[in-house]
This record gives C-alpha cells, structure tokens and sequence, in this order.
C-alpha cells in the first residue's frame, strides 16, 4: 500500500464498518477452530497497520508481521502491548511465529504474484494441527480502480483459491464466499467506478466513513454472515455461492510442504504484473 492508504487504514479502521464486521467474522471462527486459552498464539501475516490482531490481544498471544516498515511503525505505535515485525513471512518469523495456532492472511495473497509458492511458504512454516486462515477479494466482474490501486494481481473464483493448496497436506475446514448479503451493492458501485475511471472514496479507494447510523446497519448486515459461515463449517453446502470476498480455514496435516511456484495453465490470470 501507499503512504497515503496506510494513513486512511490507521485513522478509520477501528471504526469503519467493514473492518469491525469482518473482524467481528473472524472472532467467532477463532473461537470455533481454536478456543482462547493461555499461551494460544495468532500471527496475521500482512498485518499493516496493526488493530485486526490488537483486536484479539485480549484472548490471544498475538503477532503482527508486515514487510511495510511505515505500517508496522503505525502499528506499533497504535498498539504497544502487541508484538511487531517488519519483514517478510515467512522468513522472518522466529521460533514464537512457527508456533502459532492459528495463521491469518486476510486480504493478502491477491497483492503477491506468485500466490502459490506464498500459500505453500506459509503452510510449510506452520506446525501440524495449526490453522491457516486466508480471506481474498472475489468475482473478477468486480476488478475496478480500487484493485488497481491497492496493487492487487488478481480476484479469485472459489476454484482458483482451492487449487492454491491442492495436493498440499491441509483439511479445508471451511471454503465459502463471505460478504454475500452486500454484494448487490457493492457491485453497483464497482460498475460505476469503472465507468468513473476512478474509486468512491479517499486515497484511491473505495473506503469512506458513511454517517454512524449507516455504519451500524452495515457493519451489522455484514458481521451478521458469522452465523452461517461457522455452520457451514459443518455443512458445507451452506457455502456461500457468491460473494465480495471468498474466506477459508485450512488444517495443517503431518506431512513435507514443498515450495510450489503457479503451474503453467494459471500463469495468465487476467490481472498480472503490467
């Protein structure tokens, strides 16, 4: 991210309705996958500017790791009781990151080139019986001037995210599309922001702080998709079919992860380095 997307993030995301709501998603699948108990560890792996894992810190041994020296500098000034690192995972996790119980990628993979060489990186790093939970930007028709801003490669459909860790030793405890109830709506906005040429909101984006009546029906009607995501965890025909963004909880099984670079028949995705 710019400087300027960094600063937009710090200032708002404690309050904007979509980073409360999938906050709020997140908590209650932790809860489901790994109950908080002393010494429970989460690291969040692009972690900008720090408050999804200062979030848990309150239930949680919580790590941030980022490769933004300008974001974890946020970071740790906004939250000091959270441990920070600058730096790439998972190369510069230490013995505490390899640890972990529970992995967060949220909204990471779609800014990395080459996303399956990363997923296999992340998953060779974390301990059998771990969890890896990754959230990215879904349905292609939705690319708009806030993916080419924010520097993303790509949208995913819910195949291309499950080919990232075939044939590696995970159980999908959960694969569906989550932000489903406002995808009207977001993808009315998108469509005209093409027509635009440009984002809705400030620094490139499509953020903006609605009025706080407006706020809460949204954060609510997003948030309000945790019920339904943590069932499908038992029933997985209650996925979600379609969505904004597409979540997945993966199980780390025993087993050697080798490094797995895109195979030849996705290296054309649409969206590619320019």
């Amino acid at each position: 991210m710019q400087t300027d997307q960094f600063q937009l993030h710090a200032e708002i995301e404690n309050r904007h309705w979509w980073f409360c709501g999938r906050r709020r998603i997140v908590r209650q699948l932790l809860a489901e996958i790994a109950p908080p108990q002393t010494g429970r560890r989460v690291v969040d792996v692009g972690c900008g500017t720090g408050a999804n894992i200062a979030s848990l810190a309150d239930a949680y041994a919580c790590h941030g790791i980022d490769p933004s020296a300008e974001g974890i500098a946020l970071a740790r000034r906004r939250f000091p009781a959270v441990q920070f690192t600058c730096g790439l995972a998972p190369d510069a996790f230490g013995p505490e990151e390899r640890d972990a119980d529970v992995m967060l990628a949220m909204d990471v993979m779609e800014h990395v080139p080459d996303d399956f060489t990363f997923a296999s990186s992340l998953l060779g790093a974390l301990k059998p019986g771990g969890h890896l939970l990754v959230t990215v930007p879904a349905d292609e028709s939705l690319w708009s001037p806030h993916d080419e801003n924010f520097g993303h490669y790509r949208r995913y459909t819910r195949q291309r995210l499950e080919r990232v860790w075939r044939d590696l030793p995970v159980t999908p405890l959960l694969v569906s599309h989550y932000m489903a109830r406002l995808l009207p709506a977001v993808r009315t906005i998108r469509r005209l922001n093409r027509l635009r040429g440009r984002s809705a909101g400030a620094a490139g984006t499509d953020f903006t702080m609605p009025p706080a009546w407006v706020n809460a029906v949204l954060e609510r009607t997003f948030a309000g998709e945790a019920a339904r995501l943590v069932a499908t965890m038992r029933e997985p025909a209650r996925a979600y079919r379609s969505g904004v963004s597409l979540i997945a909880i993966l199980r780390r099984e025993p087993g050697d992860v080798m490094p797995r670079s895109r195979p030849a028949d996705v290296a054309a995705d649409r969206h590619q380095p320019r």
